[in-house]
């Protein structure tokens, strides 16, 4: 007995020490990783915004706008695409939190009438070879002229909210793979809403009227935030 009493402190003294050590590590480790993946997200978020909108001449990521939608606990990012000055498409920057491994973010870009020009998947945990055909999946050819697969060239002001054929809807699901079908477009819809709220719906001038009133706003209420 006397001998595992006095090796019990000497056992979680060691313990202590390789915990401290071990979180020292790994703290250093954050530290020199931290910035790369940093560099690497803002790299790939740039990649995307230009695969998605069209040709452009100004800069998006400094004119994002942060947009609020009813109901929605997350913000959601709108990068807008401009050319001599004009609107001529927006980068949204959307998520769902539906799939079958959990959340899946999507840059998707719509040009200034509403229709998408393409997509791309930021990040995913989908299931390899099944979920995660996303990006390959959705960029495939329609099989009909009733239904859909291919997201560019889709007119969301005619399609809007998309649905799976399997729930009455026109859009064709990853093979065994509805709930990340499901979740996937769950995120274009909601980049749709994101779209409209910015844009109005209407025209080139409106959206970037909207821009500009949604630009001061979020600029006040991080003023009024500071004070």
């Amino acid at each position: 007995m006397k001998k595992l009493a006095s090796t019990f402190p000497n056992m979680l003294l060691s313990l202590t020490l390789i915990c401290l050590i071990v979180g020292a590590i790994l703290g250093v480790m954050n530290e020199v990783t931290k910035d790369p993946i940093a560099a690497t997200e803002l790299k790939n978020k740039t990649e995307a915004i230009k695969q998605v909108v069209p040709e452009f001449d100004n800069a998006p990521l400094d004119e994002k706008v942060e947009v609020e939608l009813e109901g929605e606990t997350e913000k959601l990012t709108i990068y807008p695409a401009k050319k001599g000055g004009t609107v001529v498409g927006y980068a949204v920057q959307s998520y769902s939190g539906n799939g079958f491994s959990g959340r899946i973010d999507v840059m998707v870009g719509f040009d200034a009438a509403g229709i998408i020009k393409d997509f791309s998947v930021l990040k995913h945990s989908e299931t390899p070879g099944l979920g995660a055909k996303m990006q390959e999946w959705f960029h495939l050819d329609n099989l009909s002229a009733t239904s859909i697969r291919k997201m560019s060239g889709v007119d969301m002001s005619a399609e809007a909210p998309l649905v799976v054929s399997k729930d009455g809807g026109k859009v064709d699901a990853i093979t065994a793979s509805t709930i990340s079908s499901r979740a996937f477009l769950d995120a274009i819809n909601r980049a749709y809403k994101t779209y409209q709220k910015v844009s109005g719906g209407v025209t080139t001038t409106s959206a970037e009227e909207a821009i500009m009133e949604q630009t001061t706003t979020t600029t006040l209420v991080e003023k009024g935030a500071e004070q």
